[in-house]
């Protein structure tokens, strides 16, 4: 998360200009890695007039059709059921290296919770981040499986599909997936922070919801908590130039309104069934569902059909707990 500390480091000691705030900076900023980007770069996103779609993607002018009621989803949530991989192809002692507000961590465990894939986690303490000194490797997530380890989020996912869909079996490269794969790494996540941390109360808001979920002790969770929040609100400004974000708070509507465009009144990109970017948006967009932002998200915006049709169709974590 070298980008993330980098950004707090420079732009937010310059803004902030204070030293309670710069002997905290780096916790704040690793608790703010947890939301930053940390495989991709792209700047393509501004949301100033139009909408960005990645190359060659449909036009933003069709139209969602057809779309389950929530009712009728949660009436009828057997059509959503999938056939779990045969046990002899899922992959063995799958122990995943994580924040747990980190979006493309969620990405990971959109995957393995869909696939029923057994996986015990491993909480990264964003500081110290001794659970992972024997890896080269110091970003998240790490997967370690059958003996061998594996990082980058899309690369992670790419290697397990092919694992439980052997030659033969696997799906066809699906360039419209591929496609919406890569607006959400190069594009989706990029609008988040300036999201999360729009305001004083929302980064609060979602420090409390770091903290309280990531791996820290109590001093560095108050630390992090208020120093973070102060820290990252001022860092948010410095994003949203960055990424070319007007209103913030606009960027997220028009991406979710992108996406639902995208469906084009399927329920999934992926027809009857979610595919790679159903769960990659899903996600991504997990750790923010029941923050501020993703409640005005929902709110506003026509994704929340699909959302719950997600949540329905992965289901229930396959998080192996501590005690079992």
């Amino acid at each position: 998360m070298r980008r993330a500390q980098q950004y707090v480091l420079v732009n937010g000691r310059s803004v902030l200009g204070n030293n309670f705030y710069n002997n905290n900076l780096h916790l704040a900023a690793a608790a703010a890695s947890m939301y930053s980007s940390s495989t991709t770069n792209n700047n393509n996103g501004g949301w100033s007039r139009s909408r960005w779609f990645p190359p060659s993607s449909p036009s933003s002018g069709s139209v969602l059709a057809g779309a389950v009621s929530f009712s009728a989803v949660a009436a009828s949530s057997e059509i959503y059921a999938k056939e779990p991989p045969p046990i002899n192809l899922l992959p063995k002692d799958v122990v995943l290296y994580q924040y747990e507000a980190c979006p493309f961590c969620n990405k990971v465990k959109a995957f393995l919770d869909y696939y029923h894939i057994p996986y015990k986690v491993v909480e990264v303490n964003p500081i110290s981040k001794k659970e992972i000194k024997w890896s080269d490797y110091k970003k998240v997530p790490i997967l370690s499986a059958d003996g061998q380890n594996f990082v980058d989020s899309s690369d992670i996912i790419n290697k397990l599909n092919h694992k439980i869909h052997p030659v033969g079996s696997a799906p066809k490269d699906d360039a419209e997936e591929n496609k919406w794969r890569g607006w959400v790494d190069n594009h989706l996540v990029h609008i988040l922070s300036p999201n999360i941390y729009r305001n004083p109360s929302e980064a609060l808001e979602s420090f409390d919801y770091i903290t309280s979920h990531g791996n820290f002790s109590f001093t560095e969770r108050i630390t992090a908590k208020y120093a973070g929040a102060v820290a990252m609100y001022f860092v948010s400004k410095k994003l949203k130039k960055k990424y070319n974000i007007n209103d913030e708070r606009a960027s997220l509507y028009e991406a979710a309104e992108t996406w639902v465009d995208a469906l084009n009144g399927r329920e999934f990109l992926g027809g009857s069934k979610p595919n790679l970017a159903d769960l990659a948006v899903f996600g991504v967009l997990r750790p923010i569902r029941y923050l501020r932002s993703g409640k005005d998200m929902v709110e506003h915006t026509r994704i929340g059909e699909w959302y719950t049709r997600m949540e329905t169709a992965v289901g229930e974590s396959s998080r192996i707990k501590a005690s079992e």
